[in-house]
């Protein structure tokens, strides 16, 4: 058997060109084979079919066929968020040309963890970090896995600028990720304070900061997962402030509104924290991961500072070679800062805040849609892109058994949230595509499979 051609290199593009050709062709075939947004038939008849064209995982030889086969299969059992009726989760079908940059980073596979492994990437990731930190008011900014990692590495900073017993303090609408942090990092239980319109509202929050004692971190969402809902950050903000109490700002999903002229101002106050999650694989059609955090104090981050003489030995580091352990917590790590480098060069701000605005105005165009519905209940008016709704007088039971039999069969992917006490189905609109006709067969399918 001769060698296997290596991606890069001087003959790796034309090693890659067929198999590019054997990709997109075993993509579009799949994509054909499922026929809809989600594969038919539930999971154990998805788990049949993978195992059924995957075979002896590990075989004693190798089969030339299994790069279409598998991506046959993959693609036949995606839930594939560019299909208008996908629209269950902050999924968003990734622009062609951030793909297409991530191809370039998967096939010169460099490592930020030194300089000497990614010399390009390093200077790429400080120049585009600072831009995105700047654009939202802040001094820096690192690169994340996405929305988990940041608020993770949030709470991490707070710890080491206030001690072990720093106390997270959040709305009961926060995303998971933070509690789970504080559980992560040892730290003691969080404050859950009650979100009953869904956001965190700054009087009870002055209660509770007037009441708590020792080190506390406020975390505030902008654009929270259930509904999309932007806390009042003006008001939250001046409550830390006037306790001298930290704040993060969880905007994974909303932080790209920064962008757009006609509504950044949503987003008034994210300039106040001290730290800020920011996501661009939700409100930014980048390929997972593409996630930052941003920081206030540069300096804060010299928290993550390790010595590992293999990677950054101090006189490389005297000598000018730059030292990248500082910048995560992560060691090998991928350079997925240039899909979103190429996106925000070849569409500018303008552009990605066209399809900022297009998403949102879709979002109020299927709202308008639900309320003008005899058999349809909207829960609010969308903030961002979330929409929930649900058909009128039914049961909850009824409103999951909507959901699942739209995913068995295959038709459509929508999401679920709990809500006023009540289940609500949830579409989150990241689809720039996606016209009237499709939005008026969301809502065909979502009331017509309504159980009696």
């Amino acid at each position: 058997m001769s060698t296997p051609p290596l991606a890069s290199g001087p003959h790796g593009p034309d090693a890659l060109r067929p198999l590019l050709d054997t990709v997109l062709g075993a993509l579009t075939t799949g994509a054909a084979a499922r026929g809809g947004p989600l594969p038919a038939g539930g999971p154990d008849a998805v788990a049949a079919r993978v195992t059924d064209a995957l075979g002896d995982v590990l075989p004693e030889h190798g089969d030339p066929d299994a790069l279409r086969a598998l991506v046959h299969t993959l693609a036949a059992g995606a839930a594939d968020p560019a299909d208008p009726l996908c629209a269950a989760h902050l999924h968003c079908p990734p622009l062609a040309v951030a793909t297409a940059a991530d191809l370039a980073v998967s096939a010169l596979n460099p490592s930020l963890d030194s300089w000497d492994q990614a010399p390009a990437a390093s200077a790429l990731e400080a120049r585009v970090t600072a831009a995105l930190a700047a654009r939202i008011g802040l001094a820096d900014a690192v690169v994340t896995t996405g929305g988990t990692e940041a608020n993770q590495l949030a709470l991490l900073l707070a710890r080491e600028a206030h001690g072990a017993h720093v106390r997270l303090v959040c709305s009961a609408a926060a995303h998971h990720s933070l509690p789970r942090a504080a559980w992560l990092l040892g730290l003691p239980d969080p404050v859950v304070l009650p979100a009953p319109n869904g956001t965190l509202d700054p009087v009870t929050l002055d209660a509770a900061l007037t009441e708590l004692t020792g080190p506390l971190l406020v975390a505030a969402t902008a654009g929270t997962t259930d509904a999309g809902l932007i806390d009042p950050l003006p008001e939250i903000a001046a409550r830390c402030a006037a306790h001298r109490t930290r704040l993060h700002i969880d905007a994974a999903y909303g932080g790209p509104l920064a962008l757009s002229d006609r509504h950044r101002t949503l987003l008034t106050g994210l300039d106040a924290a001290h730290t800020v999650a920011l996501d661009l694989h939700k409100l930014g059609w980048q390929p997972v991961a593409t996630g930052f955090l941003a920081v206030a104090d540069a300096a804060e981050l010299d928290a993550l500072h390790q010595r590992a003489d293999y990677l950054n030995a101090d006189d490389d580091t005297e000598a000018g070679l730059p030292d990248l352990l500082g910048r995560s917590t992560r060691t090998t790590r991928r350079p997925d800062i240039l899909k979103a480098a190429v996106t925000l060069r070849t569409l500018g701000r303008t552009g990605l805040a066209t399809l900022i605005d297009q998403v949102l105005t879709l979002a109020q165009d299927f709202a308008d849609r639900i309320e003008a519905h005899p058999g349809l209940e909207l829960y609010d008016r969308p903030t961002l892109a979330t929409v929930l709704f649900r058909p009128a007088h039914a049961s909850d039971d009824a409103v999951a058994a909507v959901r699942r039999t739209l995913l068995h069969e295959g038709r459509a992917v929508l999401g679920r949230a709990r809500a006023d006490g009540r289940l609500w189905l949830k579409a989150t609109l990241l689809n720039p595509h996606t016209g009237p006709d499709d939005l008026a067969h969301l809502l065909k399918l979502a009331e017509g499979n309504t159980p009696a």
